[in-house]
């Protein structure tokens, strides 16, 4: 019979999280029901809000969930009750892009993480009483004490991270890997390379976290906050700019003797974006990974990119294959070598909102939600 979840829902664009009681359905044969213990807060969840992105409304946003599974559906034989698994992007399988060890490339990637607000099939899994609240925001929609996942987006937690809290564990299923991703599995910078990452939130200083554990020769760090960029230095940075008071692409040409091999961009801001590519050497790559609303433009100079071969490639989640690559992820922070936990600030799910304003004004990098939680 259907469980009984406490989700923090969003009515209509602009409106505040607000909290109900909502019937989340029984697992299908590829589902599996989980008590989330954690779920980050990211930019994408309050553009939701915003009604920035195509989610339908109203709906219920969340999408780094970690927990414990309680129910699997009839064909789930990969996690069993009781596992702790952490939630990540939802995926066909069957496409080119799954079939190839890229499920972020899925044709289905759009309808399946953000404009169905359904299971795929169309179904709802989410209803008050006799009204169809959305769900299934990346295959997940985990502000909330329960959630319905796909067996393809819930990844066990390997033995090795038994001892590392949920709440550090959940940024792991998108902001985590898109930064670390970047590096790791896009750019891949040589020995000695330059990197340089623009933007110092959660992605980006993933992006740096990652870049720091490879013998790189640079890693510059562009932000407008102190306080972040003094947290990119302690992560790793060799040098910091605030683009407030120095103009970063000139400041990166200063540092490196001409631009950097490597940048990623991680503020979702136009003309940043076009900063970025503008600092690029010859012949480097800019892995666009921060995300602007729907249908946002940059003036981007194609006598630059082309005369002086510079490569930009979006990157959505770090180009990862979530099952190999969050327990990689998961090993690296229980090890001590991906210090997640310096990023986390963790606030009751009821106090979502002042989570969201933390994230807001800086004062907390990766806000984390725990359902299980008064507040």
């Amino acid at each position: 019979m259907p469980t009984t979840t406490s989700a923090m829902t969003v009515a209509s664009a602009g409106e505040r999280f607000t909290r109900r009681s909502l019937e989340l359905a029984d697992p299908a044969p590829d589902e599996v029901l989980v008590r989330i213990e954690a779920v980050g807060m990211c930019h994408a969840d309050l553009a939701v809000r915003a009604g920035e992105f195509p989610f339908p409304l109203p709906g219920v946003a969340g999408h780094e969930g970690a927990g414990i599974v309680e129910q699997v559906g009839s064909g789930v034989t990969s996690v069993k009750p009781g596992d702790r698994v952490m939630l990540t992007f939802d995926s066909c399988g069957h496409c080119e892009g799954c079939v190839s060890g890229l499920p972020s490339q899925c044709v289905e990637f759009l309808p399946r993480n953000f404009t169905n607000g359904a299971r795929p099939d169309g179904s709802p899994s989410l209803h008050d009483g006799d009204e169809v609240v959305h769900g299934n925001f990346f295959g997940q929609s985990s502000f909330a004490t329960h959630a319905l996942a796909r067996v393809r987006n819930t990844v066990l937690v390997p033995p090795v991270a038994a001892d590392v809290p949920s709440a550090v564990l959940a940024p792991l299923g998108c902001g985590i890997q898109t930064g670390a991703g970047a590096v790791l599995n896009v750019l891949q910078p040589g020995a000695a390379s330059t990197v340089a990452v623009f933007g110092a939130g959660v992605v980006g200083l993933s992006a740096v976290m990652a870049a720091a554990l490879l013998p790189i020769g640079q890693l510059i760090v562009v932000d407008v906050l102190d306080s972040r960029l003094e947290l990119a230095r302690e992560l790793g940075a060799t040098a910091v700019v605030n683009s407030r008071t120095a103009d970063p692409v000139e400041a990166i040409r200063d540092l490196t003797g001409g631009g950097a091999g490597h940048v990623v961009e991680s503020s979702g801001v136009t003309a940043v974006l076009v900063q970025a590519i503008t600092s690029l050497r010859g012949g480097g790559t800019a892995a666009a990974v921060g995300v602007p609303p729907f249908g946002v433009t940059a003036p981007i100079d194609v006598a630059d990119v082309v005369n002086n071969s510079k490569r930009v490639i979006g990157v959505v989640e770090g180009q990862s294959n979530p099952p190999t690559f969050l327990p990689v992820l998961a090993t690296l922070t229980a090890t001590g070598q991906l210090p997640v936990e310096r990023l986390v600030t963790t606030f009751p799910l009821g106090e979502v909102e002042r989570a969201a304003q933390a994230m807001k004004d800086g004062t907390a990098t990766k806000p984390v939600l725990l359902p299980q939680e008064n507040g």
